[in-house]
């Protein structure tokens, strides 16, 4: 794994394997980050990663929002709760130097509380597929003010998947065996 574009682009990330199962642990591809960035910066979503305040749920090793930080984006919130992801987690923010922009929050992303700052306007929700734990963080998420109302929120899973209430989906893309779903706030 690796930053494919921007400031750190080339730099290589914690190896990981082939993940860790037990803890749902499987890094998007280099591939399938190249394709969504690309998608990103293509200007149909407009420019959500410039400047951008990232929430990244589920944030394993943190590849998405190192990647979104990397493209221009100001700050990247990171939430994950897995004892080998926040060891990767806390190597990758060390190789990047990114320390002064990013926070780490151990903690369950679907027991979110009162954000205590400016609302994400780019989330990034990898959650282990194929369950519930993506709508209910997300939901919880935004109800607590963590995400803004206009936000784009890139779902990663093994399938498409339906937007929570209140929310739209705006496409949704398969790359091999992961579905990227991208969806946005009703009322925006």
């Amino acid at each position: 794994m690796r930053i494919i574009g921007g400031r750190f682009k080339g730099l290589a990330l914690t190896a990981v394997g082939k993940g860790d199962a037990g803890a749902h642990l499987r890094p998007t591809t280099d591939r399938v980050r190249e394709s969504l960035f690309s998608m990103l910066e293509g200007g149909r979503f407009g420019a959500p990663v410039q400047d951008a305040l990232v929430l990244d749920l589920f944030a394993g090793t943190g590849a998405l929002g190192l990647e979104a930080l990397s493209r221009g984006a100001r700050a990247v919130t990171f939430v994950e709760n897995g004892r080998i992801a926040l060891r990767l987690l806390a190597g990758n923010i060390e190789r990047t130097r990114a320390e002064m922009d990013t926070t780490v929050l151990r903690q369950d992303a679907t027991r979110l509380g009162l954000c205590p700052g400016a609302a994400a306007s780019l989330v990034f929700l990898d959650p282990p597929y194929e369950t519930e734990k993506g709508a209910v963080a997300l939901t919880c998420a935004r109800s607590n003010g963590w995400v803004a109302p206009e936000a784009l929120v890139v779902w990663e899973d093994a399938s498409e998947r339906d937007a929570p209430p209140g929310f739209v989906r705006l496409d949704a893309r398969r790359f091999g065996q992961t579905w990227l779903t991208f969806l946005q706030g009703a009322d925006s």
